[in-house]
């Protein structure tokens, strides 16, 4: 027999659960931003066509990473390290970075606006699965690992001087987990993850303002019209839903009661309409995206593979559970994003595309070969 490579499908159920959650997001979108729209810009799809421009550029990079030689991300270690470091540092540049909110996050060339820290997570992914793929057995060593905790560390710094806490816990998690399933060694794995957890606190004390969140978390009430407001009208609109919630469309939570309905907290206004029962079937739906990662992590072929599906499985999932737990109330609150749900196109598009490198990979591994190594 000639050594053919026949050819293989990836999980198709995979990309079914991503589009259908994109769709849903842009439904939801319009429902929680529409009165808020009209209201600040005269429009209630102001929001709503944003996210499906988001969604429409997002269906192709999903389709485009379909099919790319997802190996070829090896040899864009370095320009994916140093395109997040540029994007994340141009947000710095007056007339090119847009302030918002007392936050420097986000990049406008015409009418485009950019978020350069949804592109970073991704970036440093590549970087780290490309340098472990090239030498695995560097980074059992604590020396080897130097060039990861550098670039994690500069990411990070970059995002936290934005500020942006929420996002520099999500890369700062990320950068521990890839170093651990890379194979670093207990020992030096502690060395990183104690000051790492000695920092978190100390990041928390030096800015008033995320004291002062600490402290509307811990008692809500003591601060109903300031820190403690955002959270009250999140379990107002959570405990409003009961069971079955009050309709699609019919949240009262968006008549600017609740602040970032339709990003930070837009999971608020979906237990609000939908009830506990739709917030069970939308978990049911992203835990199973979750599955599907892990599942196409455990099949990978290889170490790139290998390191690139849990990267981006992991950003996937710490942002769903974080997102979660600050919006009813288990964490402090801090802004994230709910992925392929939240307004912001630069999320759902990057999120979309590395979806379908997952799917690529999932590909890859069910490929059957005769006497050919994969």
């Amino acid at each position: 027999m000639d050594n053919k490579i026949l050819k293989a499908k990836g999980d198709i159920t995979l990309l079914i659960l991503v589009v259908l959650l994109a769709v849903f997001g842009v439904v939801m979108v319009y429902s929680s931003s529409n009165y808020s729209a009209l209201a600040d810009y005269g429009d209630k799809f102001f929001f709503a066509k944003k996210q499906l421009v988001g969604f429409l550029v997002g269906i192709i990079g999903l389709i485009g990473m379909c099919y790319f030689p997802y190996q070829k991300f090896i040899k864009l270690k370095w320009i994916s390290l140093a395109l997040s470091l540029i994007l994340l540092a141009l947000v710095f540049i007056p007339g090119l970075g847009k302030a918002s909110y007392g936050a420097n996050r986000w990049i406008v060339v015409g009418s485009i606006t950019i978020q350069p820290s949804e592109i970073a997570k991704f970036g440093f992914v590549i970087f780290s699965a490309s340098y472990i793929s090239e030498k695995p057995e560097k980074i059992k060593t604590l020396l080897g690992c130097i060039p990861i905790i550098l670039a994690g560390i500069s990411i990070c710094l970059l995002i936290i001087l934005e500020p942006n806490m929420s996002i520099t816990m999500c890369v700062g998690l990320l950068m521990l987990a890839i170093l651990f399933i890379g194979g670093m060694e207990i020992k030096y794995f502690l060395l990183v993850l104690i000051p790492f957890l000695v920092l978190v606190p100390a990041l928390i004390i030096i800015e008033p303002y995320r004291l002062n969140r600490l402290s509307a978390f811990l008692n809500p009430w003591a601060s109903p019209k300031d820190e403690g407001y955002q959270l009250i009208q999140s379990l107002y609109a959570l405990g409003s839903g009961g069971w079955f919630g009050v309709g699609i469309f019919n949240s009262r939570q968006k008549f600017e009661f609740l602040p970032f309905a339709e990003s930070d907290f837009i999971l608020s206004v979906i237990g609000e309409e939908f009830g506990f029962i739709g917030i069970l079937l939308l978990f049911f739906i992203m835990l199973f995206i979750i599955y599907k990662g892990l599942k196409i992590v455990a099949n990978s072929k290889n170490i790139f593979s290998y390191i690139l599906a849990s990267g981006i499985t992991m950003i996937y999932a710490l942002q769903v559970i974080i997102n979660a737990l600050v919006v009813t109330g288990t964490i402090p609150p801090t802004g994230i994003p709910l992925p392929l749900i939240s307004a912001g196109n630069t999320s759902l598009i990057v999120f979309m595309s590395s979806m379908g490198i997952l799917y690529n990979i999932s590909k890859y591994n069910n490929k059957k070969t005769l006497g050919l190594k994969i």
